[in-house]
């Protein structure tokens, strides 16, 4: 979420939101340390994260954090060589299993454990990590992330962090590597008692200690490490439960206790948006946890089961409409996009960061089904397509594998288009919404390859995409659909595609064609302005 909320803001600024979405930090050429951190190293392979808890207490005067992460793993391979995540300038200062310290070395932004023998295969075992340092801050977060170190309108202090792309690992040592969510996570926040911290998932308790209070969060479902996070400031908070198709859903918001009022109002559109999304998608992911809304010192981020939210209290994107065709405007952005991701990024997780589109593609286009389920399919239409003016066709969608890298930021746009083609292929509604939902059911909790997302949506649509997914995330070419008229026949085929591509489409008369790149011809009557049907990402050129 963090490069296209940083692109659109730029966007804006300039005054010219259709021309920006290249994605920020793209890199040519990847180090060692790349490696190290987008890759299964040796080190990562033999086991398998299984619960983090993490305690900290942020020092807000000296911008300093210390804390400690017991990590749970299960040993599936032999291994005496473990390699933990955390980036510089933060320090790991002890690694202790079975109260036995042991021996660490750096590496630049990782840290091997040495064990004095290889744990037994199938064993679970626990190792205390203890860290202290600065951690690197976040400059304009959620764009430049890290650790956020805010003041509310009151000059109180108000912290949290965000650190999708730049990794968790930025503050608390980890497996830092979406392929290996821990099952579940608990983190103990230990602030001065003038605060309230809030996490991700169920408040377990509270314990004070002279002038501190901890405060004790926990998830127990599957996690992704930059989604763990601690809010800290003046919060107030109120509830109220949700009747979804998993049953009730406890819901919770946390604002700064001066902006309960509008809140209040703002986030009656939550309930819609769990409405809209669970008919598209399936029962929200995680009524184990429950779902909670957080105002954030920052824009908005995907934090599961702890959705920040910054904007404003106002519906689009900061008051303005993306799509630029007035639907976005009928509901609060980030509400719909980040809760959206409860089912794409949070549910269901890319194993590689190479492979975002699966969380942006489809979130991006859950605004279009949310505009959908409350003004219709016209309405939908129009938003999605709108969303091409910002598209740039710049790099891939997909990026490098294997070292922590995305591909272009046309992962949301063009990645909504992509999907809303597919749609079109399918022809059939209820089968592409019983897609959307067998995904969440089929990879419920699960890391996934975009490999396994493309069989999924080609065995159960029955048709063969591969074409389609390698022209659109493989490639910057958009199709172009040729068409020339000789006599009473219409000539036509695919130009500027991957070779051997055949998808069909749809004409804005309603006939479909299956055209290839060589020339077809079919018999017909066909007005000036014929043209592939405005649903279909691609262009039309008469000859």
């Amino acid at each position: 979420m963090k490069k296209l909320l940083h692109l659109l803001q730029f966007c804006f600024l300039l005054g010219a939101t259709a021309a920006c979405a290249q994605p920020l930090q793209q890199k040519k050429v990847f180090t060692r340390q790349d490696t190290l951190r987008g890759s299964v190293t040796p080190e990562r392979a033999w086991w398998d994260a299984t619960s983090y808890t993490i305690s900290v207490t942020p020092d807000y005067a000296g911008r300093r954090i210390s804390g400690s992460n017991e990590l749970q793993f299960k040993v599936l391979s032999q291994g005496t060589r473990m390699q933990i995540d955390l980036q510089q300038p933060m320090q790991l200062t002890t690694a202790v299993w079975n109260e036995m310290p042991l021996a660490v070395e750096q590496d630049g932004n990782v840290y091997y454990i040495r064990w004095p023998e290889a744990p037994p295969i199938g064993s679970v075992q626990k190792v205390l990590l203890q860290f202290e340092g600065t951690p690197r801050p976040a400059l304009t977060p959620p764009w430049d992330g890290g650790w956020i170190w805010s003041k509310d309108q009151l000059g109180r202090p108000w912290m949290s962090v965000a650190v999708q792309g730049l990794g968790a690992s930025a503050w608390y040592p980890c497996k830092d590597y979406q392929g290996d969510e821990p099952d579940s996570a608990f983190m103990n926040i230990t602030v001065p008692d003038t605060l309230v911290a809030v996490a991700n998932g169920r408040f377990l308790g509270k314990e004070k200690s002279g002038s501190y209070t901890t405060y004790k969060w926990g998830v127990q479902s599957p996690i992704n490490n930059y989604n763990l996070v601690p809010y800290i400031g003046k919060y107030v908070n109120w509830a109220d439960t949700y009747t979804g198709e998993a049953g009730l859903l406890n819901c919770t918001y946390w604002v700064l206790d001066y902006n309960q009022s509008k809140a209040k109002t703002q986030f009656s559109q939550v309930h819609q948006t769990l409405k809209a999304l669970e008919h598209w998608f399936g029962p929200y992911p995680f009524y184990k946890d429950g779902y909670q809304l957080v105002e954030a010192p920052h824009l908005g981020m995907e934090h599961q089961s702890a959705v920040a939210y910054g904007n404003r209290f106002a519906n689009g994107y900061l008051g303005k409409d993306l799509s630029g065709s007035g639907w976005g405007l009928k509901w609060d952005y980030i509400i719909v996009h980040e809760t959206g991701h409860e089912w794409f990024g949070n549910n269901i997780t890319a194993k590689d960061i190479a492979d975002m589109w699966v969380h942006e593609g489809f979130t991006d286009y859950s605004e279009t089904l949310f505009t959908e389920y409350f003004w219709g399919k016209k309405a939908a239409s129009e938003y999605v397509r709108g969303l091409r003016a910002s598209i740039q066709n710049d790099q891939p969608i997909i990026g490098p594998y294997g070292v922590n890298q995305e591909g272009s930021g046309d992962m949301y746009y063009k990645g909504a288009n992509l999907v809303h083609t597919v749609r079109q292929l399918v022809q059939n509604d209820t089968l592409f919404r019983n897609i959307l939902r067998g995904l969440n059911k089929d990879f419920y909790h699960q890391t996934v390859t975009t490999q396994q997302v493309e069989q999924y949506i080609a065995q159960k649509s029955g048709i063969d995409l591969s074409k389609v997914f390698d022209q659109y995330l493989r490639t910057t070419k958009i199709p172009v659909l040729e068409l020339k008229k000789a006599g009473s026949n219409l000539q036509y085929r695919w130009n500027n595609v991957v070779p051997a591509f055949n998808m069909a489409v749809q004409l804005t008369n309603g006939q479909w064609l299956k055209p290839t790149t060589d020339w077809q011809s079919v018999k017909g009557t066909f007005g000036s302005q014929i043209a592939a049907a405005p649903d279909f990402y691609v262009t039309t050129e008469m000859k």
